[in-house]
């Protein structure tokens, strides 16, 4: 956990310093959760957290603290790019990085999970007005999830 936290620590600096006038920081959470294949010991409450920087030629890069499927505390560091549409508010989004988190009896739940961190590649699809967002995230064949945000 602190490998991510240093790494989204570190993001938050770099990204400060090359800022530009069309850049936006998005804070969200999530509000919703559905398992493609539920269990009774399935989280649908993860407890997300996360802080995107957005730079105005789409790329995105970022962090998210959440409970996982098994209710542990995970972190996900990423870097992306959200792709808008240029007639309405909608826009698709893919985000690359490292997820950690998943431990004990669940680390073979994702992935390439070594060590206690695994890659992910994660698609969304979401809508923006004026400051608000909301996006459907796909967590791989596992979950879909609903989040709710601002732009800062």
């Amino acid at each position: 956990m602190k490998v991510v936290l240093s790494l989204i620590l570190a993001l938050v600096a770099v990204t400060s310093t090359l800022a530009q006038a069309d850049d936006a920081w998005y804070l969200q959470t999530s509000v919703y959760t559905r398992h493609f294949h539920p269990d009774p010991i399935h989280n649908n409450n993860q407890d997300l957290l996360g802080l995107e920087y957005q730079a105005g030629d789409g790329r995105v890069a970022g962090g998210a603290t959440f409970r996982n499927s098994f209710r542990q505390r995970s972190q996900y560091a990423y870097v992306g790019k959200r792709y808008d549409s240029d007639s309405n508010p909608f826009y698709l989004k893919v985000t690359g990085g490292l997820i950690q988190g998943y431990r004990g009896e669940y680390r073979d739940k994702i992935p390439l999970n070594r060590f206690g961190v695994a890659p992910a590649i994660i698609p969304s699809a979401g809508l923006q007005v004026g400051r608000l967002g909301g996006e459907m995230v796909l967590l791989g064949n596992s979950a879909m999830m609903v989040n709710l945000g601002l732009h800062l």
